[in-house]
C-alpha cells in the first residue's frame, strides 16, 4: 500500500524530541535510546540506540525493545503530523520479527498509509546493519480536537 500523500508535517524531529522528554521522561531517563531522526511529508525516521539494556539472552535485541520502536515511530508520525496532542493513543500494532538484531543502531523507517480525522495507520520497516529485522503496522487514535 503507497503512502498517503499531500501530508506536511507540523513538527521537525528536533521539536518532536523535545516534547517526548518533557511529556514522555521515562522513555528514556537518562540516556536517549530512542529519537526521532527526521521528519518528512508522510513519514518519519525514529531510532533505536541499542545497548546491554536492551538486550536478550544469546546478545540479540529483545522483542520488547524493537516493540517499542515501532510504537514510536507511530506516536512521532502522529504528533508530527496531527499536532502536539500527547493524548494520542496506540489502539493497535502487529509486529514481525525477521532476523535478529545485534546491538547498535536499529533504524525505523515509518511512514504514514491513512491519516484521518480520528486515525492514523502507519506501518514501520526496522533496519540493523543493512538488513530488515522487523516490520509493524499499527493504528493511532487521535483524540476531537478540543
Amino acid at each position: 500500500m503507497p503512502a498517503q500523500t499531500g501530508l506536511a508535517p507540523v513538527m521537525t524531529a528536533a521539536e518532536i524530541n523535545n516534547l517526548l522528554e518533557k511529556i514522555y521522561p521515562q522513555l528514556n531517563e537518562s540516556y536517549r535510546s530512542y529519537e526521532a531522526v527526521d521528519v518528512f511529508p508522510g513519514g518519519c525516521t525514529v531510532r533505536l540506540n541499542a545497548d546491554e539494556r536492551h538486550l536478550r539472552p544469546g546478545g540479540t535485541v529483545s522483542g520488547p525493545s524493537l516493540f517499542t520502536l515501532a510504537d514510536i515511530g507511530g506516536y512521532v508520525c502522529v504528533l508530527s503530523h496531527a499536532g502536539p496532542d500527547a493524548l494520542s493513543v496506540t489502539t493497535n500494532l502487529n509486529i514481525n520479527f525477521m532476523r535478529k538484531a545485534p546491538a547498535g543502531r536499529i533504524d525505523g523507517h515509518c511512514r504514514i498509509l491513512k491519516l484521518g480525522k480520528s486515525l492514523m495507520v502507519f506501518d514501520i520497516e526496522m533496519v540493523a546493519g543493512g538488513a530488515s529485522v522487523a516490520h509493524a503496522t499499527g493504528t493511532y487514535s487521535i483524540p476531537p480536537k478540543r
